[in-house]
């Protein structure tokens, strides 16, 4: 058994203890507050990259602004979620990490996937489908159980 297969089964160990969840929903709220004002913050220079080739395309660029939001925010979450720390800037400082239920890592498709799926069903239910959060054993919302996925803390 390799150091990473060693690492891996004792993650998902960790996947069972119930410390691992002790106050994953504060903390997910407060990363969710955190990556999405960076988020914001980000699409600022997008804003004036996409003035400028709105200009340099007589007006044709200017339809980006429409999807501005999603072009930044879907490669911050590839890359940040989908890489070697499976955490956003924002879960890193609340503590928090996403972790797949077997114990694999988690890829950017993956991350791209959970936070499209978390819009989704925000969008449809009105924000109504967070109480999901209230009720599940692991505190887990319908893109973690569709996806096999769970945040957990990064430490006990």
């Amino acid at each position: 058994m390799t150091a990473t297969d060693q690492l891996r089964a004792q993650q998902t160990g960790w996947l069972d203890q119930p410390a691992a969840y002790r106050g994953v929903r504060t903390r997910r709220v407060v990363a969710f507050l955190f990556d999405y004002t960076l988020v914001l913050i980000l699409c600022i220079p997008a804003w004036i990259l996409i003035a400028v080739v709105g200009l340099v395309t007589f007006g044709l660029g200017w339809m980006l602004y429409g999807v501005l939001f999603p072009l930044v925010a879907l490669p911050y979450v590839a890359f940040t979620m989908g890489g070697d720390a499976q955490a956003t800037p924002g879960m890193r400082i609340a503590g928090v990490r996403l972790e797949r239920n077997d114990g694999s890592r988690v890829d950017p498709a993956l991350a791209v996937a959970h936070s499209v799926l978390f819009w989704v069903a925000n969008v449809a239910t009105g924000g109504f489908i967070l109480l999901l959060g209230l009720f599940t054993p692991r505190k887990q919302l319908v893109q973690d159980l569709l996806l096999g996925t769970v945040v957990v803390r990064r430490s006990a």
